[in-house]
């Protein structure tokens, strides 16, 4: 089989984003990496994309030789080590990625965005998003870019003072108000789950897990 083509993870993260998934075949399909910063797996249920440019065939013969169920190979540890040395590249956790259609309206939260580039939170966001937009309240921040293959996600920040007032639900709801797209991507640990039950609350659903490949 031959290599997709740069749009096919955007294409495949669009379909999910609107319920369709690839076949739930067993199969693992590899495309090429969107841009230089962007690689990593992607496991729907019982169908895996890897986008990476290492050869197709190398992921494949690794995948048929990493211990365990099949079907979950490619968020296997031995496979995610082995693509990691390959690649020269780190990774930070396995996420659950979700996702939610934008909202209409403004959100019910006074929010002023932080425009200035050298900002803690805005330099860090620039690490791994594009057209990144920080936002603060009492209490939390909200930041939304452009991440894996373009899509716009959010991650939010609420401070320990300040939990137990629903303040992490209504920035992740004002987050779906305030995206320039009609859907809005979030990962969360799963082993977070606080953070987990917050964006579900605010109507983020699940569509799969992801590894997140950084180079550096």
């Amino acid at each position: 089989m031959g290599r997709l083509t740069k749009d096919a993870l955007a294409q495949t993260l669009t379909a999910a984003a609107h319920g369709r998934f690839p076949p739930p075949d067993g199969g693992t399909t590899v495309v090429v990496q969107p841009n230089a910063r962007d690689a990593g797996v992607l496991a729907f249920t019982a169908h895996s994309v890897v986008f990476t440019d290492e050869d197709p065939a190398w992921v494949r013969a690794t995948l048929a030789a990493t211990p365990g169920d099949p079907l979950a190979a490619t968020m296997n540890p031995y496979f995610l080590g082995a693509l990691l040395a390959r690649t020269g590249r780190h990774m930070n956790t396995i996420d659950l990625l979700t996702v939610a259609g934008a909202l209409p309206g403004d959100p019910d939260i006074g929010l002023r965005e932080i425009e200035d580039p050298e900002h803690p939170r805005v330099a860090r966001a620039m690490k791994y998003r594009d057209e990144v937009r920080v936002w603060a309240t009492d209490g939390g921040v909200l930041i939304l870019g452009r991440g894996v293959a373009g899509r716009w996600e959010t991650a939010i920040e609420v401070a320990e003072e300040a939990r137990g007032r629903r303040l992490g639900e209504r920035l992740a709801r004002a987050a779906r108000q305030l995206v320039p797209d009609t859907v809005v991507w979030a990962q969360q640990s799963p082993g977070n789950a606080r953070s987990v039950r917050t964006f579900q609350a605010a109507g983020y659903r699940p569509v799969g897990s992801e590894a997140l490949l950084i180079a550096g």
